[in-house]
C-alpha cells in the first residue's frame, strides 16, 4: 500500500515535515480555500503542488473536489456548478494529479456528536452517539415527523439526556455536528444549517441516486479522457440522519454506482470506517468484490454499539477485522499489480497532542501516526509470513 497523510494545507498544525517524519510518501489535500462549486485555478493548484513537492512529498490525491449542493440536488445553476467542475478535472490534469477522493452526502460530510471523547487510557476518540444525535435533531433543530427516524426508546432517553445537559454540554453537541468538518462546509448556524435541509424534504433515496448518477454521467467521460480516477467516498454515518437520504452505505449501494457507468474512472474510496459502521457489510468480501473499482483505502476501526452508535476505536481493534481487511487489500494488489494509495484515518488524540487542541479532530499527528504504524506492521507481517 502507498502511504499517505491527509494535509489541510498552510494553516494546519500538522506540517509537511511532520508528515514526512511519520515515513509516508504521498499527501492527500485540496484547496479548501476555494469556495464549493468554483473553478480550480492552475495556479492555485500549482502553489499547493508546489509546496508539497518542495518538501520531499507527493501530491497523491486529492480530497476532495466538493460536489455543489446544487448538483446534488439537480436545481438552480447546477449545470454551471457541473461544467465548473469539469474545467477543475482539465486543470487538475493539466497538473499532473490524477485521483479524485469525493462524496455525495447531502449538507454535511462526516457527522460526530462528540470530537473529544475521552476513552479509558485517557486518549480521545471521534464518537457518534445515537440518542444525542436523536437529542440534537428533536430539540435543537426541533425537526419534524423525527419518530419515523427513531424508537421510542431512544426518543424517551434523548429526552432525559437533553434535559439533564448544562447550557455548555448542549452548545458543545451543537458545535460538534455543524462546526467539526475539516476543510469541507463553512461553520453552520441552525437557522442556516434548517434551511440548507429543508431543502431534501422532497428528495429521495432514488432521487438522489438518479442525481448522482446524472452527475457521473456527465463528468465520467471527461474524466476517463484525462486519465483522472474518481472515487467516491461512502456516507459517515451510513444511515439517514436528520432526514437526509444516504445513498452510499452497503455493498448494495456500490452495485448500482458501478452500474450507473461502466467505466474504471467511476472508482470507490473503501473506507473502512464508514462502511464498518454497518454490520450488514462483510468488508474484506467487499474488498474482493469491487477489486477493480477500489482506487483508493481509509484505513480505520470503529466500534459499533447496539443501539447505532459507535465510536473510532484502535485502528487494530473495534468490530472490524484489520487483519482480514489488510489480507484482502494486499491479494488484490497482488492480482492487480499495483499498489493503492492508503491513509490512516481519524486517529486518536493523544500524548503531547492533547495539549494542542487547534488540530482538526480526528486529525491530530500523534494518534494518525500510531495507526499508521500498526497497519504497516500489519502489513509486513502478512506479506513475509507468506499467507497471500
Amino acid at each position: 500500500m502507498r502511504e499517505t497523510f491527509r494535509w489541510f494545507g498552510p494553516s494546519d498544525t500538522v506540517s509537511l515535515s511532520d508528515i514526512k517524519q511519520s515515513g509516508a510518501t504521498g499527501i492527500v489535500t485540496a484547496l479548501h480555500h476555494v469556495p464549493n462549486g468554483a473553478i480550480w485555478s492552475i495556479k492555485d493548484i500549482l502553489t499547493v503542488k508546489n509546496q508539497i513537492e518542495k518538501a520531499g512529498l507527493e501530491w497523491v490525491f486529492i480530497e476532495s473536489i466538493p460536489i455543489h449542493e446544487n448538483i446534488k440536488l439537480r436545481q438552480g445553476d447546477y449545470l454551471k456548478r457541473i461544467e465548473n467542475y469539469k474545467q477543475s478535472l482539465k486543470n487538475i490534469a493539466q497538473c499532473g494529479i490524477k485521483n479524485v477522493c469525493y462524496n455525495f452526502m447531502p449538507v454535511l460530510d462526516w457527522t460526530r456528536t462528540q470530537l473529544f471523547w475521552e476513552l479509558e487510557d485517557g486518549s480521545t476518540a471521534l464518537r457518534f452517539d445515537k440518542v444525542e444525535m436523536a437529542a440534537f435533531e428533536a430539540f435543537i433543530i426541533k425537526r419534524k415527523d423525527i419518530e419515523k427516524s427513531y424508537s421510542n426508546t431512544i426518543l424517551d432517553t434523548a429526552e432525559k439526556r437533553f434535559l439533564n445537559m448544562s447550557s455548555e454540554e448542549k452548545q458543545g453537541l451543537e458545535d460538534s455536528i455543524l462546526k467539526g468538518l475539516p476543510g469541507t462546509v463553512d461553520d453552520l448556524t441552525i437557522p442556516k444549517f434548517k434551511e440548507m435541509i429543508a431543502q431534501y424534504d422532497n428528495i429521495s433515496h432514488l432521487d438522489l441516486k438518479s442525481n448522482l448518477s446524472y452527475f457521473l454521467n456527465t463528468i465520467i467521460p471527461l474524466a476517463e479522457e484525462l486519465g483522472i480516477k474518481m472515487a467516491i467516498h461512502p456516507d459517515d454515518p451510513p444511515f439517514d440522519i436528520m432526514g437526509l437520504p444516504r445513498i452510499i452505505t452497503s455493498e448494495s449501494d456500490l452495485d448500482d454506482l458501478v452500474d450507473f457507468i461502466d467505466s474504471p474512472s467511476n472508482g470507490i474510496t473503501f473506507c473502512t470506517g464508514s462502511l464498518g459502521a454497518n454490520p450488514k457489510n462483510d468488508l474484506p468480501r467487499m474488498i474482493e468484490k469491487f477489486k477493480d473499482r477500489i482506487h483508493f483505502l481509509h484505513l480505520r476501526n470503529v466500534r459499533r454499539e447496539p443501539n447505532g452508535s459507535f465510536y473510532e476505536d484502535h485502528h487494530l481493534e473495534g468490530s472490524s477485522d484489520m487483519y482480514e481487511i489488510v489480507k484482502a487489500v494486499l491479494k488484490i494488489e497482488k492480482e492487480r499489480n499495483i499498489s493503492l494509495p492508503m491513509r490512516p484515518d481519524h486517529g486518536h488524540q493523544m500524548l503531547g497532542d492533547l495539549k494542542n487542541k487547534t488540530t482538526y479532530a480526528g486529525y491530530s499527528a500523534i494518534g494518525r501516526l500510531k495507526g499508521l504504524a500498526e497497519l504497516r506492521g500489519l502489513s509486513m507481517g502478512i506479506q513475509k509470513s507468506g499467507v497471500i
